[in-house]
């Protein structure tokens, strides 16, 4: 992981932690390349996971010290989730990890785990926020005092102004928790309102990542993503994909990329297994 606060608390006495890979500016190129080298011989492959807001040099780094070891068991898996939901999806894996999935399974489960974590903020101003369309008569209402917006930013974007009788955004129709984190908002919206509509099973607070204002244009927010918590639901849906070798690289993976190289599969090979969708906390039927 690249920040560390971008690690939460593991789910259980079995998830293990994360480990941190430093910013250029916090740590020297040859000590970086000493840190992974540490990894590979502790635990033999490497998933590196880090968000796509992360400075140009950071991510330079992290292709840098995989060339200098010139190492095929490192994966670089990029994601374009907001910090909150990187967050969630990052101990998602470390879960997986500890099942009987091969490294590439693990890594190419990053991007069919996406779909499947309803990332979004609470916002009291759009005037600065850009990952979601917003058009301009939204922005003039941002102007307006105690103006608030929900903007869920996946798997589907979505954008609504909060207000009494405001429907909230489109939420997930399989079982879920809610992690929070509050920037400098008082409000109680997501836990009140949204909470209730999606039919959260739980709720959980965590500390806002530092990377969330920027991402959302404003520290005055309530970040949330609600997320599958359970280790079995998460082990069968990604069981339910067939598995593949990737014809560069020789790892094996799920859908259509190889998490390690990168390689895309050929049309023919990229197939499911089962439907690979949960609907109410259960998984479609496999398809015959």
């Amino acid at each position: 992981m690249t920040s560390a606060d971008l690690v939460l608390p593991p789910t259980d006495q079995q998830t293990p932690t994360a480990a941190l890979l430093q910013a250029p500016d916090a740590q020297a190129l040859e000590m970086a390349i000493g840190d992974m080298h540490v990894l590979l011989e502790q635990h033999g492959y490497v998933v590196a996971v880090y968000p796509s807001g992360i400075s140009p040099a950071h991510e330079r780094r992290l292709y840098s010290v995989r060339s200098v070891l010139e190492s095929d068991r490192i994966a670089l898996v990029k994601v374009d989730l907001p910090p909150l939901g990187v967050a969630v999806l990052v101990r998602q894996l470390r879960q997986l990890s500890i099942c009987d999935f091969s490294p590439g399974v693990v890594a190419s489960a990053a991007r069919l785990l996406t779909h499947y974590i309803h990332a979004g903020a609470l916002l009291h101003s759009v005037t600065k926020f850009d990952r979601v369309p917003v058009d301009l008569r939204t922005h003039a209402k941002s102007w307006v005092p105690g103006s608030q917006f929900a903007v869920v930013a996946g798997p589907e974007p979505q954008l609504v102004r909060v207000g009494p009788k405001a429907e909230p955004p489109t939420g997930p129709e399989f079982g879920t928790h809610l992690m929070t984190a509050k920037g400098q908002s008082q409000s109680e919206w997501v836990k009140e309102t949204l909470a209730p509509a999606w039919q959260v099973q739980s709720i959980h607070e965590s500390a806002l990542p530092s990377e969330s204002p920027a991402w959302w244009g404003t520290g005055k927010l309530v970040e949330f993503a609600a997320y599958l918590p359970d280790i079995s639901v998460l082990y069968q849906l990604v069981a339910s994909v067939r598995r593949e070798n990737c014809h560069w690289c020789g790892m094996e993976l799920i859908g259509d990329r190889c998490g390690f190289c990168s390689s895309p599969l050929p049309a023919a090979e990229n197939r499911m297994h089962s439907a690979g969708v949960l609907s109410h906390g259960a998984l479609a039927p496999p398809q015959s």
